[in-house]
């Protein structure tokens, strides 16, 4: 997908009609204007950032205000603070927990996910979903931004039904690809056609449950016409045979104040837009401060060669042309003059640290997480940061526990699909998330208190299933091989255990 905001991938009117000839109201109609706007901040465009001006003569011309990205900045910063390839889903069997490691490894999913999260905090919305390849009896993940996504059922707990909209390539031409992720399927079969008011499968009918509690998978395909089209190898209708939900929805801990009762989330910059307007301006002008204030060189007529063309005597101009060398017209005075206006690049300095400071803390982040170091001029780091930013880390535990709900149901969903493709996973159990926040704090002094007081306060299972990811039956066998009774030897070279 381009990053021209003209050929980014929208949702195309004709799929949007589809949907509500099946009866359903699209929460997308109200989101996408914000949606739109917030786009256009991650990716540096719009009026503010190119725009027209006036010179005294009054002539019109355009121009172009310089940006360090702050908006993309802000949700790339959230997105490696809580996804990272530490991050492991916990279940309360160890054979379980092996296999969705392994899984999302081979696949890739954690690096590909930190950018569906990134996307997210900054469009309010992202998703996971599932799909499956029937020739190679695989399941794979497939990664959606705000843009692509149309929740079609939900209340206070979530989206339980949704439809995902992306464009794909059938016999070297572009095709809208619509999948529905529906509970019990709703109506559809694998003969399914497009409603229409003769047909006997109305759309009250189609949005009718069914006893069938599972999910199945519809895709539609259009053309670029919005005409229905039928690819070879597409499976109209799967009965994935999963109880529960086959997608996860991705959004940050914020509250939409946009539109009331959305199924969609609201951008983690939607009410920080001035402080990134004031990032950029402020950066603009330090720049601008520094190119104005070239020392200009002054010189005298008689140091330029003239050539005759015609009845016209005219000089040879020399030097550079970008306006640092001036000519002095009928002057023979001080032949060379030089002029460097004084910097005012400590104050312009001064005033883009405060913005990055909002910026900052309306973001989230805490007010020093974006300060400029005075020693070493430069932004610090997470680490450096966390000791003294309590509204950092209560923000990520928010945002954690808000993405904990999305990655358990796509690895429950991947589990329960594989386990009907005949891949040999025992019962999951209850699932968590065991993030790794190493970034932001002294993991390494946290295992070394929590060693000191294995055998006192705390088992060496205890330990073993709070810092590996271990299931209790697990953490106790491998325990107890470990040193009788469940106690740890060390290794005093190293200082852990062994």
């Amino acid at each position: 997908m381009s990053l021209n905001g003209m050929d980014e991938y929208w949702v195309p009117e004709h799929v949007k009609e589809y949907l509500r000839r099946l009866g359903f109201v699209l929460p997308l109609d109200d989101m996408e204007p914000w949606i739109r706007s917030w786009d256009d901040w991650m990716g540096a465009r719009g009026d503010f950032y190119d725009y027209r001006d006036k010179d005294g003569l009054g002539r019109v011309y355009e121009v172009h205000r310089r940006s360090i990205h702050p908006a993309m900045r802000v949700c790339k910063e959230w997105g490696s603070l809580l996804l990272n390839e530490e991050v492991k889903v916990v279940c309360d069997d160890q054979k379980a927990t092996d296999w969705i490691g392994e899984f999302f490894s081979s696949t890739n999913f954690m690096a590909q996910a930190q950018a569906t999260v990134v996307r997210a905090f900054g469009l309010g919305t992202g998703a996971w979903a599932l799909w499956v390849d029937l020739d190679k009896r695989k399941v794979r993940i497939r990664h959606y931004d705000a843009r692509m996504v149309i929740p079609l059922t939900w209340d206070e707990d979530g989206v339980t039904e949704c439809a995902f909209v992306t464009r794909a390539f059938y016999r070297g031409k572009a095709v809208d690809q619509l999948q529905m992720h529906l509970r019990g399927g709703m109506g559809f079969s694998a003969s399914f056609s497009s409603p229409s008011t003769s047909s006997p499968m109305a759309s009250d009918d189609l949005l009718g449950m069914n006893d069938e509690e599972t999910y199945r998978i519809v895709t539609v395909c259009f053309d670029h016409e919005g005409n229905e089209i039928a690819p070879v190898g597409v499976t109209p209708v799967y009965d994935t045979g999963c109880p529960f939900p086959t997608f996860g929805i991705v959004k940050p801990a914020v509250t939409n104040t946009r539109v009331d009762m959305s199924p969609y989330g609201q951008s983690v910059f939607a009410d920080a837009v001035d402080a990134v307007q004031a990032v950029d301006l402020t950066f603009d002008a330090l720049v601008s401060e520094i190119d104005v204030s070239k020392m200009r060189v002054f010189l005298s007529d008689v140091l330029f060669d003239r050539e005759k063309t015609g009845d016209k005597t005219i000089s040879i101009p020399f030097g550079k042309t970008d306006c640092t060398v001036f000519r002095k017209v009928m002057s023979t005075e001080d032949t060379i003059q030089e002029f460097a206006p004084a910097l005012r690049t400590s104050s312009q300095a001064e005033a883009f640290r405060v913005a990055l400071q909002m910026l900052g803390d309306l973001t989230g982040f805490g007010i020093s997480y974006f300060d400029m170091d005075d020693s070493r001029g430069f932004v610090r780091t997470a680490t450096e940061v966390s000791s003294d930013n309590s509204a950092l880390m209560r923000n990520i535990r928010r945002h954690e526990n808000a993405l904990e709900g999305a990655i358990t149901n796509i690895a429950r969903a991947v589990m329960s699909v594989s386990r009907g493709f005949g891949e040999q996973i025992p019962g999951e159990g209850s699932v968590h998330v065991q993030y790794d926040d190493s970034i932001v704090q002294d993991v390494a002094a946290e295992k070394a208190q929590d060693m000191a007081e294995v055998g006192i306060t705390l088992n060496a299972w205890e330990y073993r299933m709070k810092w590996l990811g271990e299931d209790e039956a697990t953490a106790r066998a491998r325990a107890a091989e470990i040193g009788a009774g469940g106690s740890v030897k060390r290794d005093t070279g190293s200082g852990g255990a062994v």
